[in-house]
């Protein structure tokens, strides 16, 4: 039976804003064996984040286009129509949608800010955990700790990234792995990509090669764990 899909602006909706500009939400049809279900794209809410508008001092705004974002689900949803091929339900394809679409960064970063947020209220700068708690959810905490390496000191820095890797997500070492190959706008390490086995051996060398401190095999399991990944 033949399988079909499509993106679109859903224009029976009201329109969004989209880091300043009026648009209709993007959504997905997909039908199969002429039965149609449509739902909201995944990358059109997670790209939406006011954390992926890079607003630059002299220079202006900069945001990721609907025409990236299109390629995204494309790419993942080819890959679930060419993995369950053989026993393809619209059931299924929503399930696999919903777990191989997700991005690992986003998953991890929520856990990641209230550790921040922990660990400068345990060293005494309330006030700076409360800046973090609220501002990195408009902010990239990654590179909100980048920025701690220039302006703290070595020990304050080390301690508060070796701490991370106990009591965080592995956000860090998730994070850096991906921006190893990727490029803005497109920061993201999707479910679908780590779930591949050289990506995760990937993973595991870069982490013996950069987090040192940790075992390379507890991180990869911690992030496994964290994203349900058997």
């Amino acid at each position: 039976m033949k399988i079909s899909y499509k993106t679109y602006l859903n224009d029976r909706l009201k329109q969004v804003d989209f880091h300043g500009q009026l648009t209709f939400p993007l959504y997905i049809q997909v039908t199969y064996d002429r039965k149609p279900i449509y739902f909201k794209s995944y990358y059109f809410e997670l790209f939406s984040k006011p954390r992926y508008l890079l607003i630059v001092p002299g220079v202006g705004r900069k945001a990721p286009t609907l025409d990236e974002i299109i390629e995204r689900e494309n790419e993942v949803i080819n890959f679930i129509i060419d993995k369950y091929k053989d026993n393809f339900t619209i059931e299924l394809f929503k399930s696999a949608y919903s777990y191989y679409s997700k991005d690992l960064c986003d998953l991890m970063e929520k856990g990641f800010i209230e550790y921040l947020h922990t660990y400068f209220w345990d060293e005494g700068n309330p006030a700076i955990g409360d800046v973090l708690l609220q501002g990195c959810k408009n902010v990239i905490p990654f590179e909100v700790v980048r920025d701690f390496k220039r302006v703290f000191t070595k020990p304050l820095y080390e301690k508060l990234v070796a701490n991370s890797l106990y009591y965080a997500p592995p956000y860090l070492p998730i994070y850096a792995f991906m921006k190893e190959t990727k490029r803005w706008p497109m920061l993201i390490l999707t479910v679908m990509e780590f779930d591949r086995p050289d990506k995760k051996e990937a993973f595991l060398e870069y982490s013996k090669k950069y987090y040192p401190d940790r075992p390379a095999e507890e991180l990869l399991e911690r992030a496994l764990k964290y994203i349900d990944l058997k």
